[in-house]
């Protein structure tokens, strides 16, 4: 008789195949996270003059990074994966709807003077000259470039989950800064603004000029603390503020996607030079900049290492486990639409308590949105979903548009920070298998959203200053 050779076991480092059960996990537990948030509901306690404002945005990715991190149920590789096509659809869905809300309000841009789009100006360059190379000489590697290319709210966190996907290092430098501003944003901007404001340095309208960050709560803080020193002027302040805001959404997001991020991108590499980073850091990001290989994908580290000889490439970890691919094809396509189309419109009447059959219809025609920027950027790769959708809502539903009445009337009821709540679930679950690149940023990461949103205020207010006294 032959010998017949062993049937190779399966490794634990090798991946598994992607199941139903995976499937219906991610599913269901996102979905019961994201409840579990909205229940929690938003929360305040001050600090001094300030407040920390908690929402159920920062509650559900807490809660996902919990389950995903803990030990005693862990998840699959697979079932990580699984969650992973989840999330693009769930993401570009949410600009669509951030976008239906800034189309009305585009006339109010004919207002904007000088010193807003000045400030606009600080804004998208404060970060990159000032942060970028204190978070190069840190050592926070391409993390840097995602840490510092903006200010890091939800259209930017959208824009990297799309652009880099979520195992890339800009992927983790924004999500990071997007956290720490979500749960602190708020305070630290009224502390930064009482500050500069109690100094005297800046005229207060040039300050609630600077408060246009992308993020309510965090304009809010800022306008709290203006208002404290300057009641005679709140009102003022805060129709500044809001306009400001209202244009950072609608240039800012522009701005830091087609010249912010590729400015990052050759500081970064001009930094690392200067600092003397490895030769291996520096050449991989040239790579991804140049398009050479592809963003956020696993075999960046392979194809390095295939290059020692020539810039000292590591190998990879051999120990560490791989997720299976992210799963392709019209199947997955369709699961991902339907559940994020029936996930936020649970959820939506979970936080708002009602529910209307527009409600549907208004899902229904940000989906046929959502589907229109994706196939527009596989035709276009240069141009992210996200970039289109965003465009997209906008287009129908400015005041020239004949179906921006019928499109403001479907989607009124829908809450934008609800809609998009089982993805940023199931970015939190996902942390389990980023847990040491996120570790290693720790203290830095912190260091850097500091530097990023000081820096945002100081060069944003400074220029706006130079008009405001004119």
């Amino acid at each position: 008789m032959s010998e017949t050779a062993p049937s190779a076991e399966p490794s634990a480092k090798s991946p598994a195949a992607i199941s139903p059960r995976d499937w219906i996990v991610t599913i269901l537990v996102s979905t019961l996270v994201s409840g579990i948030a909205v229940a929690i509901g938003e929360h305040s306690f001050r600090v001094g003059p300030a407040a920390i404002v908690l929402f159920p945005i920062v509650w559900v990715v807490v809660l996902g990074a919990f389950v995903g991190l803990q030990k005693w149920f862990p998840l699959r590789g697979s079932t990580r994966s699984a969650g992973e096509a989840l999330v693009p659809v769930g993401m570009v869905l949410f600009l669509a709807l951030l976008g239906t809300g800034i189309g009305p309000s585009l006339g109010m841009v004919e207002e904007v003077g000088p010193a807003l789009l000045m400030q606009e100006v600080g804004q998208l360059f404060g970060t990159i000259i000032l942060a970028l190379p204190i978070a190069v000489l840190m050592g926070m590697g391409r993390a840097a470039i995602g840490a510092t290319w903006a200010i890091d709210r939800e259209s930017y966190l959208a824009y990297a989950i799309d652009r880099f996907g979520t195992s890339a290092p800009e992927y983790r430098g924004v999500f990071g800064v997007w956290l720490i501003g979500s749960m602190f944003g708020a305070v630290f901007m009224s502390l930064i603004t009482g500050l500069l404001g109690g100094m005297d340095w800046y005229h207060p309208l040039s300050l609630a000029l600077a408060l246009g960050v992308g993020s309510t709560s965090m304009m809010l803080g800022g306008v709290g603390a203006l208002s404290l020193l300057y009641p005679d002027m709140a009102s003022e302040i805060m129709a500044l503020a809001a306009l400001s805001n209202l244009v950072t959404n609608i240039v800012g997001f522009y701005a830091g996607v087609f010249i912010g991020l590729p400015v990052a991108r050759r500081l970064y590499l001009f930094w690392c030079r200067v600092f003397r980073r490895p030769a291996a850091e520096v050449e991989e990001a040239r790579l991804v900049a140049k398009g050479l290989v592809p963003e956020g994908d696993a075999s960046v580290r392979v194809k390095l290492a295939e290059k020692q000889d020539r810039i000292g490439a590591a190998e990879p970890d051999a120990d560490a486990p791989q997720d299976p691919p992210t799963p392709q094809g019209w199947r997955p396509a369709v699961t991902a639409y339907l559940f994020a189309g029936v996930a936020g419109l649970l959820l939506n009447w979970l936080g708002t308590g009602s529910f209307h059959m527009r409600d549907a219809g208004g899902m229904i025609v940000l989906l046929a949105m959502t589907w229109i920027a994706i196939l527009l950027s596989k035709r276009v790769r240069a141009i992210p979903a996200t970039v289109w959708v965003l465009t997209l809502a906008t287009i129908v539903t400015t005041p020239i548009s004949p179906v921006a009445g019928g499109i403001a009337h479907l989607v009124q009821g829908l809450d934008v920070l609800l809609v998009g709540l089982p993805q940023l679930a199931i970015i939190g679950m996902n942390m389990g298998r980023d847990r040491k690149a996120f570790t290693q940023l720790s203290w830095k990461i912190v260091i850097a959203a500091v530097l990023t949103f000081t820096c945002t205020i100081v060069a944003a207010a400074s220029l706006a200053e130079i008009f405001i006294d004119m």
